[in-house]
């Protein structure tokens, strides 16, 4: 009688156990998720800062004042490769959802 009071109280302790880590993991899956999609929202947002400026970039060189071999050229041909590098990405993974 002793032997299986002692295997039930061990068998509690060992369900409480894995039940207490269900629950936590649960809770930092929760929070995982949550940061995840907190972060897809800020680089959406700056994705389409991004464009926002480049567009009022090119406004401003409409008439292609600023010479590609000068810092101002440089930074706008950066910008572009950037622009482009992320809207690559944004449809991978567009493609990837779908």
């Amino acid at each position: 009688m002793i032997i299986i009071s002692i295997l039930l109280f061990v068998s509690i302790v060992v369900n409480a156990y894995f039940v207490y880590r269900a629950y936590t993991l649960a809770g930092d899956l929760a929070d995982a998720q949550e940061y995840i999609e907190q972060l897809e929202l800020t680089n959406e947002y700056m994705y389409e800062r991004i464009v926002s400026s480049y567009d009022t970039m090119q406004n401003i060189d409409r008439l292609g004042a600023f010479e590609k071999d000068d810092e101002a050229g440089t930074t706008f041909e950066m910008l572009k490769q950037v622009i482009t590098d992320l809207k690559t990405d944004f449809n991978d993974e567009e493609t990837q959802e779908k």
